[in-house]
């Protein structure tokens, strides 16, 4: 395979009979090297993930993601915010729109990898809305729009990424999961709080909610739902944390084996 500039990915044999790399061909080595250590980091940490749920033996089960008239799940995977509407922000100006993402990407990635069939509201830095002249009617487009999505997917199951904040207690930190009024939402937030208190709440365990009627999103999807907010904005210390590729991985891990815990508890019961 060519390069460029006459560049070989292949080593040609010298005059000795070994093999000599060419200019450029080790740096190209070591790309491929990191993507696999990478995609091998990322294996490792769902399944420690998964397994610290499976472990402890006490995920709540629930029917939310049996086939329903042959049809199986899919899993809509909602980064929150995007593009001009960067959601909560810290106080050095972090938008939690793209922590959104970069969580949301990778939970994405782990639940294909398992198998789990997969809908994205957005993969980019975007507003997903159709219309608007100003910012308001754009985020009420975006809204909409993220409700059509989930409503007109078959068998859907909502999982929204968020981040929180509360500038009034800076010291408040950790992720804790939210639930919708629709059918098998609190089982399933209850095994993705279990989840996250066992990976990332380890100092002080939190307790899943359900989900104020004010949100216009998880009041209006037909879906059983759980927002995850991952962390709190306004805290200085978890904040570095969410930029972090590392805790990134550690919370999708969580979520993603909160969510096939309940799975796997449907097929065992």
């Amino acid at each position: 395979m060519i390069l460029g500039h006459g560049l070989s990915i292949i080593g040609m044999w010298d005059k000795q009979g070994g093999i000599s790399i060419h200019r450029g061909v080790l740096p190209v080595i070591l790309l491929i090297r990191k993507r696999q250590m990478i995609f091998i980091l990322l294996f490792c940490v769902f399944l420690a993930g998964l397994a610290a749920v499976l472990w402890h033996g006490n995920a709540a089960y629930t029917a939310v993601f049996a086939a329903r008239d042959g049809v199986p799940v899919t899993v809509v995977i909602d980064p929150g915010h995007g593009g001009e509407d960067g959601g909560a922000v810290s106080s050095g100006g972090v938008a939690e729109s793209r922590i959104n993402l970069a969580i949301a990407l990778r939970v994405n990635d782990l639940m294909r990898f398992s198998g789990q069939r997969t809908v994205m509201t957005r993969s980019e830095e975007i507003s997903i809305h159709t219309e608007g002249d100003t910012m308001r009617a754009r985020k009420v487009s975006d809204i909409h729009h993220r409700v059509d999505i989930v409503n007109s997917t078959e068998n859907a199951v909502l999982v929204s990424i968020h981040q929180n904040s509360l500038p009034s207690s800076p010291v408040t930190h950790g992720a804790q999961a939210f639930w919708n009024q629709q059918e098998g939402a609190e089982e399933l937030a209850v095994s993705v709080q279990e989840a996250l208190n066992s990976a990332i709440n380890t100092e002080k365990a939190k307790v899943p909610k359900r989900i104020p009627s004010t949100i216009y999103l998880m009041k209006h999807v037909t879906a059983p739902s759980v927002l995850v907010e991952c962390g709190f904005l306004s805290n200085t210390e978890e904040t570095r944390l969410l930029q972090e590729p590392s805790h990134q991985l550690r919370l999708a891990a969580a979520i993603t084996a909160g969510c096939l815990a309940c799975g796997a508890g449907e097929e065992g019961s």
